[in-house]
């Protein structure tokens, strides 16, 4: 459904570029995994997909429309986007916040309905942030802003869900809540691509894997094609080890330590 054809982007007064020819699909009924280390370009395809940042060449395509081309509300009632740095101007309740995310089908004009208060009631149940509905999101931790951001995104009822590292500060529990909707999200049909560090999680819950270094992509293909360790320390120039998550079964990084002996 998210088509991403040789694209590539320099940021303004940058020596190199910050995408050099990326191309992969993220399709519909499946998780795609964006990884790679600090600046390899993984923020980067996400803020080109949403127009924030211009491309020197390519194409990003949503179905058989061309995604910068798209008109703001018709790309948002298509794809919910989820960037990894977000502030809000105004202190609103969560449930307000929330039904944000209904703007793309209602406009400026139209009153919500029932359609979409049930489409709010749902957003808020998945992402599990009923107990704090009518909060301010000022007063909200970390881990709480995250779960809100995912219930305004899962409101606009988009085909397509992007996530910049949606998991960050939450603990390990809401982690695994997190990847458990998505899979199920995935699994009714919609598109998932999702930008994170958490190999492992990654790992155990993605379709397909790309993986990102220097602004090309290194490695592409199922989480068995792409967690190898010849292909992970080559790219994180770090000593690893891969093995197998005893649980399920899906492969697993392991960070060895770097130890100096010294005299």
């Amino acid at each position: 459904m998210i088509a991403f054809r040789d694209v590539a982007v320099r940021y303004p007064r940058a020596t190199d570029d910050a995408l050099r020819g990326v191309s992969f699909d993220a399709r519909r009924g499946a998780i795609t995994a964006v990884a790679g280390p600090n600046g390899s370009g993984k923020s980067t395809l996400v803020r080109a997909l949403i127009g924030r940042v211009p491309m020197s060449r390519g194409d990003i395509r949503i179905d058989d429309a061309t995604a910068t081309a798209m008109a703001r509300d018709a790309f948002a009632r298509r794809v919910a986007v989820i960037p990894q740095r977000e502030d809000s101007t105004f202190p609103l309740r969560v449930i307000d916040y929330v039904a944000l995310g209904r703007f793309p089908h209602l406009g400026l004009w139209h009153a919500a309905g029932e359609r979409d208060r049930a489409a709010l009631d749902r957003a808020v149940e998945s992402a599990e942030v009923q107990a704090f509905r009518d909060r301010r999101i000022d007063t909200l931790s970390g881990g709480e802003w995250q779960r809100v951001r995912l219930a305004r995104a899962l409101a606009q009822g988009a085909d397509a869900l992007v996530l910049d590292e949606p998991t960050a500060f939450l603990d390990v529990a809401h982690e695994m809540a997190v990847f458990e909707l998505l899979s199920r999200l995935a699994a009714a049909g919609q598109a998932i691509l999702l930008v994170s560090h958490q190999l492992n999680l990654v790992a155990r819950f993605a379709d397909t894997m790309v993986l990102l270094h220097r602004g090309t992509v290194a490695a592409a293909g199922t989480p068995d094609d792409v967690m190898r360790t010849d292909v992970l320390e080559r790219v994180y120039e770090w000593p690893l080890v891969v093995s197998r998550d005893p649980a399920v079964g899906a492969p697993a990084l392991v960070p060895l330590r770097r130890i100096n002996k010294h005299s």
